[in-house]
């Protein structure tokens, strides 16, 4: 008889929050800016936005090298401040930081990583999985899709772009190994997929936020 083969903790995460993945990836923001129907100035806004939750997720991220479950999950390859802060001075001007503000989604988002990520392993690991292998995954689709409808080549889209993986395939297989071999019991392990659920909501808030100014941004006929 065979062996029935157990999936590792990564793919359970990826089973368990596939709905949730789903129903964030149909945004209205990200349907209509990937489908070039608005202005520039809506790619820039989503990056600002994304400014504010990297700053907060690379800062805990820093506090968390010695800890026994996130240290081996973090790698300089895939911060993504430096690049966030490039697209701003190319998207808004050398002076964006006195010209972006959080908006309320984006508040409560950074709120969940300083008072919770900052303080569960496991929570943090959540955040950092969408995140990261997200930005590894969708978001060389999403870069290609903004260089055809915007015409950006790098600046402008180098938040998307990691000099430093050149083949995402192969460090996502590394860091799902990692995440199986992480030292979680069952309940940790159910915290984590709970957080990611709990994460890719406070990302299709944000998306909604980011919608609920969406006339702003319309390319005019």
């Amino acid at each position: 008889m065979a062996a029935i083969e157990v999936a590792g903790f990564a793919e359970r995460i990826k089973i368990h929050t596939q709905q949730a993945h789903r129903d964030t990836e149909n945004s209205v923001f990200v349907s209509e800016l990937l489908a070039g129907t608005l202005t520039a100035q809506a790619h820039a806004e989503l990056i600002a936005q994304s400014w504010f939750l990297y700053d907060a997720l690379e800062r805990i991220g820093r506090t968390y090298t010695a800890d026994p479950i996130v240290g081996p999950l973090l790698s300089d390859d895939l911060l993504r401040i430096p690049a966030l802060e490039a697209d701003l001075d190319f998207l808004i001007g050398h002076d964006w930081r006195s010209r972006i503000t959080p908006l309320p989604a984006t508040t409560a988002y950074v709120q969940r990583l300083e008072q919770v990520a900052a303080s569960s392993p496991e929570a943090f690991v959540a955040h950092h999985y969408l995140r990261y292998l997200g930005d590894l995954s969708g978001g060389q689709i999403i870069r290609r899709m903004l260089e055809r409808a915007y015409g950006y080549e790098r600046d402008g889209l180098r938040f998307y772009i990691f000099d430093a993986i050149p083949k995402p395939k192969p460090f996502k297989d590394a860091y799902r190994a990692t995440l199986d071999a992480a030292p979680l019991d069952s309940d940790q392990q159910q915290a984590v997929i709970d957080e990611t659920i709990l994460a890719y909501g406070l990302n299709r808030a944000l998306f909604e936020d980011l919608a609920a100014r969406i006339d702003r941004y319309r390319v005019q006929a």
